[in-house]
């Protein structure tokens, strides 16, 4: 078996992928998505956007007005219950039976996708998410914190190899978010792909592979992280001034720089991606003009910039 072609081939693929709902909504439009085994996705989108759309037609939740998923080469209509197995899904809504016990639900969950018992595993999830000792509660009796987390349990219970979370760090305490991380980032290891809906930017920016940004029901784009903001990053020079500037001179016009209000900070912006900066010129225009600096440094857009800016060019 050639390992680097299995790495590489797509474990879903989303072809042509349209929803609109019976008032006429189109909430998707030709989503074209392909994903690798074992990567990490981050979708990003504004409210709205179709994110949970998205995810609830390739989970089978809701179904597509065309188009097609196809999940280990499986048609997520044609073999749903062949691909819904391999699916884990936490759901944003807190939806599990208030009246069972954490282990029940987690068994039941289990057997639900057709798996054998398995205690050693389910043990497993349970004290990776600090709930072993929660293990005999009924459900209702718990924080939302706590439900939240057997959530995240449920969809890991048939020992899945695509794991959606749809928003799993929404409103919830700092401890779940590095427990949640960690969970992630150790079903990466062995071979779990993970595509995560989140408004934490910088949780996205940390964990995911590539990242997906989704608009107005259309996928703006997807992209590796780093060739992302590499792409679409800008660099700013910022340079601390020794005296206050009233203004920019006019000699300086083509360099498009920023005075800050109090007149001691001036901030140019060039592409990240461009041979040649500037930098050098601006400097030597800058003695030319009689502007004196006390320190200068570099800083880069950060995802969430570049987030902000895609979605206003496609709003």
């Amino acid at each position: 078996m050639n390992t680097s072609t299995e790495q590489t081939k797509p474990i879903l693929t989303v072809s042509n992928l349209n929803k609109t709902y019976a008032g006429g909504f189109q909430a998707l439009r030709q989503i074209n998505l392909n994903i690798i085994r074992g990567e990490i996705l981050a979708l990003l989108g504004p409210n709205g956007a179709g994110k949970t759309t998205l995810i609830s037609t390739i989970c089978g939740i809701v179904r597509a007005s065309s188009g097609t998923v196809r999940v280990e080469g499986y048609d997520t209509v044609k073999d749903y219950r062949k691909t819904r197995s391999l699916i884990g899904l936490v759901p944003q809504e807190l939806t599990t039976d208030s009246f069972e016990t954490v282990w029940a639900t987690l068994a039941f969950s289990r057997g639900l996708y057709g798996k054998p018992p398995n205690a050693r595993h389910l043990e497993k999830v349970l004290r990776d998410l600090s709930l072993w000792d929660k293990k005999d509660n009924m459900i209702r009796t718990l924080s939302g914190g706590m439900k939240r987390r057997v959530l995240i349990a449920k969809a890991l219970s048939h020992e899945p190899l695509i794991l959606f979370l749809d928003e799993p760090t929404a409103g919830v305490d700092v401890s779940l978010r590095k427990d949640m991380w960690k969970i992630v980032n150790d079903l990466r290891s062995k071979g779990v792909t993970i595509i995560l809906t989140t408004h934490y930017i910088e949780e996205a920016e940390e964990i995911a592979d590539r990242v997906g940004v989704i608009n107005n029901g259309e996928l703006v784009l997807v992209e590796e992280k780093i060739r992302l903001m590499q792409k679409l990053g800008k660099k700013q020079l910022m340079l601390e001034l020794d005296q206050e500037l009233p203004r920019v001179p006019l000699s300086l016009a083509d360099y498009q720089l920023e005075l800050s209000n109090d007149g001691r900070r001036l901030v140019y912006t060039f592409d990240n991606q461009g041979t040649h900066s500037g930098i050098t010129e601006l400097l030597d225009d800058l003695k030319l003009a009689g502007i004196a600096f006390t320190d200068l440094h570099t800083s880069q857009s950060s995802l969430e910039e570049i987030f902000v800016n895609l979605v206003d060019e496609t709003s």
